[in-house]
């Protein structure tokens, strides 16, 4: 069952959400998880369907309970983690799962689900990598020189991924995506 599940990754900036956006709305069949953080939302971003909006409190009783797949520090601001209900939920119902989530997280799950799918996504080059994370206009300089740092090392871990897919032209990565995942 866990070869239904594939798990995306890749650097701040590097456009996961667009790419599994437009995989999902291009295949309605897919389900991608939802996952948790305790940042606050962004401009536009709702509760529920960009991230499940949770307080400190409550992330820590998912802990507790066993509650999230995985789940991690990012960026040494905000937790974020997947709620394990949902995905155990979606593949029962036999829909394909995509879990869009950082390394730590990947690692996390490779432990739990070992036969799952495991995708690196990755920018370019770094100058793209910098101006899309400039570009998105949703942190400080502070916090992308953060996300950059943090993006080094993410991108040394690529080879622990089943395949890297560059994504350069969201079509053609879509298009990798799909033959990949078989659907």
């Amino acid at each position: 069952m866990t070869a239904d599940v594939t798990v995306i990754s890749g650097p701040s900036g590097v456009g996961k959400g667009t790419v599994v956006r437009a995989l999902a709305d291009a295949h309605p069949q897919v389900w991608v998880s939802v996952s948790a953080t305790t940042r606050p939302p962004r401009p536009g971003e709702r509760d529920g369907v960009d991230y499940h909006f949770v307080s400190d409190a409550e992330f820590d009783r998912l802990i507790a309970t066993d509650g999230l797949l995985e789940w991690a520090e990012v960026h040494g601001s905000a937790r974020y983690g997947t709620p394990s209900a949902p995905v155990t939920e979606a593949l029962s119902a036999g829909r394909p799962v995509i879990l869009e989530i950082e390394l730590q997280g990947a690692r996390q799950v490779r432990h739990r689900l070992p036969g799952a799918r495991y995708v690196f996504l990755t920018a370019p080059d770094e100058e793209t990598l910098v101006g899309r994370l400039r570009d998105r206009g949703t942190e400080t300089e502070e916090q992308v020189r953060r996300r950059l740092q943090t993006a080094e090392a993410e991108l040394a871990a690529a080879g622990e991924f089943d395949h890297i897919v560059v994504n350069d032209e969201l079509g053609q990565t879509v298009a990798e995506l799909v033959e990949l995942l078989g659907l």
